[in-house]
């Protein structure tokens, strides 16, 4: 049954949200470090700026300090680790053609994964526990939706999603013009282990129905 579209509207805002929300979160870390770094540096220079006017000591009056601690490291992993989900490396440029199925659907599958797996996948084996809908969105937006979606998704322990690309009938040539790229995409992500079209009632040519990695650490 095709989900309302003021559901899939609403899933994409929050989406948008939680890309914003991560880029403010970046810069606030990115700010801070800066700031950090900045107050230490002066600590370090504070005494040597203080005693510009006092001469050395020669070296028979030498002193031996223990040498001080070194400054508290900075918290900058999770800046990093917010860096890397806001700035995935899915290329436009990748030819996936030779890694799909050729059958009427193109399905695609990783290997070590058997054929079983995108039979029962397209066979509706797994319920679909989420969906995202890439309708009216750029290409850059699309690409950078998709990789945040399918992070949380597999973050959050779901296993079965769908992509709504569509199937371009608004568009020129009446092509789908997001269908190779999404497909493109989702195998550059790790956390995708398979990927058919999906079922008349499900969209059919319009989406796509991916199978995730199993995550026992999720959220």
């Amino acid at each position: 049954m095709k989900r309302p579209v003021a559901s899939t509207l609403a899933e994409l805002a929050q989406l948008r949200r939680a890309l914003q929300a991560a880029r403010e979160r970046q810069e606030q870390e990115r700010r801070a470090a800066q700031e950090a770094a900045r107050l230490a540096w002066a600590a370090q220079h504070l005494f040597a700026s203080a005693m510009g006017g006092v001469t050395p000591l020669t070296p028979r009056h030498e002193r031996h300090w223990s040498t001080p601690l070194p400054p508290a490291p900075l918290p900058l992993q999770r800046a990093l680790d917010e860096q890397r989900v806001l700035q995935e490396s899915l290329s436009d440029e990748f030819d996936v053609d030779t890694l799909l199925d050729v059958d009427d659907q193109m399905s695609f599958r990783r290997p070590g994964i058997g054929p079983d797996v995108t039979k029962k996948l397209r066979a509706g084996h797994w319920s679909i526990q989420r969906q995202l809908d890439l309708h009216g969105l750029r290409r850059d937006e699309a690409r950078e939706a998709l990789a945040m979606f399918i992070r949380l998704a597999h973050r959050t322990g779901l296993r079965c999603v769908r992509i709504v690309h569509g199937k371009g009938l608004g568009s020129p040539g009446k092509t789908p013009v997001l269908k190779g790229r999404v497909q493109s995409w989702l195998v550059q992500k790790r956390e995708v282990l398979a990927f058919v079209q999906a079922r008349p009632a499900d969209g059919g040519a319009g989406a796509l129905v991916v199978l995730l990695q199993p995550n026992r650490r999720k959220i």
